[in-house]
């Protein structure tokens, strides 16, 4: 039985036969017709660049926006722990009390592991590799007695990065993505009351991505094609927050990220096949539009005691607007034509718990746990995203090296539960398994 992949190209239901089918003896009818949802599903992982770096969190989201967060299992909306609230609450900036710079890194080592579906007995898992997402925060008051502060933000939310081997059993579908994307938030904050504090910033999403996979064409060597994709995207929308402190002991946050309707003008595809093949695999651009997901969030925080703080946030985020890829080819033949590909996320949420107790004047630890549910449904899972329900377990410090100068550091481990599926378009099925080691370091400056 053949049927498409995502990228259109002809496939063998029982997957055990790609390269046979597509040896130099293959139609071109049925190359051609690899071509029209080759193009569709490199184009899916395309437009994740739109954020950026690796599997970190639901879909392509990444939360490793401020190293003290991190600690606290991504908390952040309803405590107000450092300049990094640009990003989890704007609310809250308006209460930093000096004038701060946030700098921070994390690096990811993700590891996915592949087992086929029974009888094949074939595995595989990605190649190593360390991701860097990156923040930059910094906030100003003008006058101790101001009750505005402005700030700006720069930050990386979303994105993936998956390498697989060269020649795995999916390496039609993909071999390798690396997308990259950055987030610009100016911000201004205002304190209405000494309990109520507002704040919004404008966002300006950059990203630019990379992408390559074999096409089932043999060149006269025998070694398959290629088909590679480059492009950059833009988008914009805002992030507002409300901070309210009714007491010294208890806190909460709401805290709104717009979704952002991200649009990819003059994304470049280009083909590596034998000479002859060339018609029907032109190199072309395309257009795209995607609207990436909001993402609502409310916090607590509760003081205990001097020394120890406790924070409770829970994020809603709006998963349901990646419900279709819709690509807009410059040069089309009749194997290849515009592309509208369902994906249907659903809505789905974030639960996280942390804490941070003040061992000294100098040394501060913390603690976190979280659970993020996938917004993949079933018949979805695709190698690029091969995503799950989730647990992660962090840890965190920091150290006050003079009255200025603090280091924040961090880590994180990610689990990603073991999930199993087929995809609904590609019939390409399997089970995977994702984890990640994420540590990370930062340093604030006071003055």
């Amino acid at each position: 039985m053949l049927i498409k992949n995502e990228f259109g190209f002809v496939l063998n239901a029982t997957q055990n036969n790609f390269k046979k089918i597509f040896s130099k003896s293959a139609s071109i009818k049925n190359i051609l017709l690899l071509k029209k949802k080759s193009m569709k599903k490199n184009l899916s992982i395309l437009l994740f660049c739109v954020y950026a770096i690796s599997v970190k969190a639901g879909g392509f989201q990444v939360n490793l926006q401020g190293q003290k967060q991190i600690g606290m299992g991504n908390t952040g909306t309803g405590l107000l722990l450092d300049g990094s609230c640009i990003l989890f609450n704007p609310g809250a900036m308006c209460f930093l009390t000096s004038n701060t710079l946030n700098a921070s890194g994390s690096f990811i080592f993700p590891t996915t592991e592949y087992l086929a579906s029974a009888p094949d007995n074939y595995s595989t898992e990605t190649s190593p590799g360390v991701d860097t997402p990156f923040n930059f925060y910094a906030n100003f008051k003008f006058k101790p007695s101001d009750k505005w502060n402005v700030g700006l933000g720069v930050y990386t939310p979303f994105g993936s990065r998956v390498v697989y081997p060269s020649d795995w059993k999916g390496e039609f579908l993909l071999q390798n993505i690396d997308l990259t994307t950055i987030f610009i938030q100016p911000t201004f904050s205002y304190q209405l009351s000494p309990q109520v504090g507002v704040g919004v910033g404008a966002v300006i999403g950059i990203g630019s991505f990379q992408l390559q996979r074999a096409i089932p064409v043999q060149n006269a060597d025998g070694t398959y094609g290629e088909a590679n994709l480059k492009g950059s995207a833009n988008g914009y929308g805002f992030n507002a927050g409300i901070y309210y402190k009714p007491t010294e002991k208890f806190s909460v946050g709401l805290d709104f990220r717009s979704d952002v309707p991200v649009n990819i003008t003059n994304g470049n595809a280009n083909f590596t096949v034998p000479s002859s093949l060339n018609s029907y695999f032109p190199s072309t651009t395309f257009t795209s539009k995607i609207v990436m997901p909001y993402e609502a969030s409310i916090g607590f925080g509760y003081v205990v005691n001097p020394k120890l703080k406790l924070a409770f946030d829970v994020n809603y985020v709006g998963w349901s607007s990646y419900d279709t890829l819709s690509f807009n080819f410059k040069t089309t033949t009749a194997q290849l034509q515009d592309i509208h590909s369902p994906r249907n996320y659903h809505n789905s949420f974030a639960f996280r718990l942390g804490g941070q107790y003040q061992l000294s004047d100098k040394i501060t630890v913390r603690a976190g746990i979280y659970y993020d549910l996938s917004p993949v449904p079933n018949g979805y899972l695709t190698p690029e995203t091969p995503d799950a329900n989730k647990v992660g377990l962090s840890a965190g410090m920091s150290w006050k090296i003079s009255k200025k100068i603090n280091v924040d550091l961090s880590f994180l481990y990610d689990d990603v539960a073991k999930r199993t599926d087929t995809n609904i378009e590609t019939q390409f099925s399997g089970t995977y398994k994702t984890n990640a080691i994420i540590p990370g370091i930062g340093f604030e400056y006071t003055f």
